[in-house]
């Protein structure tokens, strides 16, 4: 059996490695030193033997005006010889000071030549440098896309209420104008009511690490719920539900894991047609709960797996469809914060099937 090491072995090998690599670079200095040390003391004894051989009895004619001949010769040549392998030597620092100059105008798509070896100090540097720039890039991407996306999902509803309510001001509409416009208001209201409270929640949990109000509760009890909350949506697109849950404990943040089984159903009636089928089921095993959402919509395709967590990501690019592209994003946080795990499974015109896996305790284990 493979034997693993304790987190204390495991901080020691780093911190050991970590050293290994500075003393490592202290000794790459040390050897440069002492190379430019003997080759100036190299070409001392050579200049020197060159002066006695060119200039008869030079040394014996005065000892001090040769030695100061041969060191001012040698550190002549020892200053243009440095001169030369310092602009190689330090090359690749020198890149990497222009690349940073590049970065700090905004650049992230700058890359330096990973010239060393990958297990030396330079090649790891050149190496994590890269690595840097690419975070970078991809943040400023992400930061880009969610301002544009931000901005367009706010202004969408703000424009169609400011656009009927002038309609209501200006008057003249029929009864049913008015209905129908006050209504538009209502829902783009709740839209945008709907989206503030989603980017606070996901605020709030971005930058939370221990979560609080942990209790034991019925998960399963929880999932029906959640179904029962949103009977509006199923009922109206007359949808079948398929639900088979066994019987689970789970402790965690009984509002919080609720979140994730509102944008899941959410999603699953969303996007399943009239009279479609949406399914649930539980199962409990000895280490894990497993519960999957799964319907019959559109489904998705490669791409829009690849980005359905992201923030204000929706496969319809027309943004027309309810919804603001951050309940996935919310899910996905909550699992993270209980150690979970949530996948999709999907193809176009196939459905698309959501899996969520829940670890278990030992107390939450126990047969019940």
């Amino acid at each position: 059996m493979k034997k693993t090491a304790s987190p204390v072995q495991s901080q020691r090998y780093r911190s050991r490695r970590s050293f290994l690599r500075i003393k490592s670079f202290r000794n790459e200095l040390i050897l440069i030193i002492f190379l430019l040390m003997a080759v100036t003391s190299a070409f001392t004894v050579a200049v020197y033997a060159i002066l006695d051989l060119i200039i008869p009895k030079f040394t014996n004619y005065d000892p001090v005006l040769s030695i100061a001949a041969s060191l001012i010769a040698c550190t002549g040549i020892a200053t243009l010889l440095s001169a030369i392998l310092t602009k190689w030597i330090l090359r690749p620092l020198k890149e990497m000071i222009d690349a940073t100059q590049r970065i700090a105008k905004g650049d992230f798509k700058v890359h330096i030549n990973e010239s060393f070896d990958e297990s030396s100090d330079f090649g790891i540097l050149q190496r994590s440098f890269n690595h840097m720039t690419a975070e970078l890039d991809g943040i400023e991407m992400f930061r880009s896309d969610f301002i544009n996306n931000f901005s367009h999902e706010f202004k969408t509803p703000i424009v169609s209420i400011q656009g009927f309510a002038r309609q209501l001001q200006a008057g003249g509409l029929s009864e049913e104008e008015v209905r129908e416009y006050v209504n538009i208001i209502v829902e783009e209201s709740d839209r945008l009511a709907a989206m503030s409270s989603n980017i606070l929640l996901l605020s709030k949990l971005e930058n939370q690490q221990i979560v609080t109000d942990v209790a034991e509760f019925y998960l399963d009890e929880q999932i029906r719920t959640c179904l029962l909350l949103l009977e509006k949506q199923w009922s109206a697109k007359d949808i079948e539900l398929n639900v088979d849950l066994d019987a689970a404990r789970y402790c965690f943040n009984e509002d919080m894991l609720s979140h994730v089984w509102i944008n899941l159903f959410g999603n699953a009636f969303k996007f399943t047609p009239p009279r479609g089928t949406v399914s649930c089921t539980l199962r409990k095993s000895a280490d894990a709960i497993t519960v999957t959402v799964s319907d019959t919509g559109r489904g998705m395709t490669d791409e829009e797996k690849r980005h359905i967590f992201e923030k204000f990501y929706q496969g319809e690019t027309s943004h027309n469809g309810e919804g603001n592209g951050i309940g996935l994003t919310i899910a996905s946080r909550i699992m993270v914060l209980c150690k979970g795990q949530i996948t999709v499974d999907s193809a176009p015109d196939m459905g698309t099937v959501f899996t969520v896996t829940l670890p278990l305790t030992a107390a939450e284990s126990r047969p019940q």
